[in-house]
C-alpha cells in the first residue's frame, strides 16, 4: 500500500475496495486522462487489488479451516462408530 495512506486501505471492506477498483478500471479504459492522472489511477488500482486479494485470501483460509474441522469431526465420528 502507498506510504501516507495509513490504515485507510485496511479499513476498506472487500465490496468497497472492489467497487472502487471497478471505477478506477472504468476511468482508465475510458481514457481522456493525463499521463500523471493515469499513473495515479493505476497505482490506486494496484493498492485496491491488494486489498481485495487479502480479503479473498482470508476468506479462503477461513473456508479451508472450516472444511478441515468438518473433515476431522467426520473422521472422529467414523472412528467412534467403528469401536
Amino acid at each position: 500500500m502507498a506510504t501516507g495512506t495509513g490504515n485507510a486501505e485496511t479499513a476498506l471492506g472487500y465490496e468497497q475496495a472492489r467497487d472502487e477498483l471497478i471505477e478506477v478500471v472504468r476511468r482508465l479504459e475510458a481514457g481522456g486522462t493525463t499521463l500523471e492522472e493515469s499513473l495515479a489511477l493505476w497505482e490506486r488500482g494496484e493498492e485496491l487489488a491488494k486489498v481485495c486479494r487479502r480479503w479473498l485470501e482470508g476468506a479462503r483460509a477461513r473456508l479451508d479451516a472450516s472444511l478441515a474441522a468438518e473433515r476431522a469431526a467426520d473422521e472422529a465420528a467414523e472412528d467412534a462408530d467403528e469401536e
